[in-house]
């Protein structure tokens, strides 16, 4: 038997206004994530997004997870794309190989029973 581990999320932003100080620069809110710089730009991993009641809504994966992100509060083919206004939280777990990357994916959707996830899903 296999045991896999759902690694601790490295990134977890939440949708928040900015506090502003007088030394801070204002940031255009992304969807009310203020955050999402924090995210890196140039590595791969997996994306979770949830509900304001901490219920996983999507599991999506990347090789950069930023982009990633992004394209799924813009494009119109993202599986979330009807369910946009419900992302309250967004966590990244960061893992460069590819085939860790499908591993995790596949893992998460089925053993999280992610909402919106229709590929690979294994439970009814």
């Amino acid at each position: 038997m296999i045991t896999i581990k759902i690694p601790q999320p490295d990134i977890t932003i939440e949708q928040r206004e900015q506090k502003m100080s007088a030394t801070e620069a204002p940031i255009k809110p992304f969807f009310g994530f203020v955050d999402l710089h924090e995210i890196p730009r140039d590595k791969g991993g997996i994306i979770l997004f949830y509900n304001k009641k901490n219920e996983l809504l999507f599991v999506g994966k990347a090789r950069k997870v930023r982009q990633r992100v992004k394209k799924h509060f813009e494009d119109s083919v993202s599986p979330i794309k009807n369910h946009r206004d419900e992302v309250n939280k967004i966590s990244v777990i960061i893992v460069e190989d590819a085939m860790e990357r499908e591993i995790y994916e596949t893992y998460i959707i089925n053993a999280e029973r992610a909402k919106y996830n229709v590929d690979k899903v294994f439970f009814e």
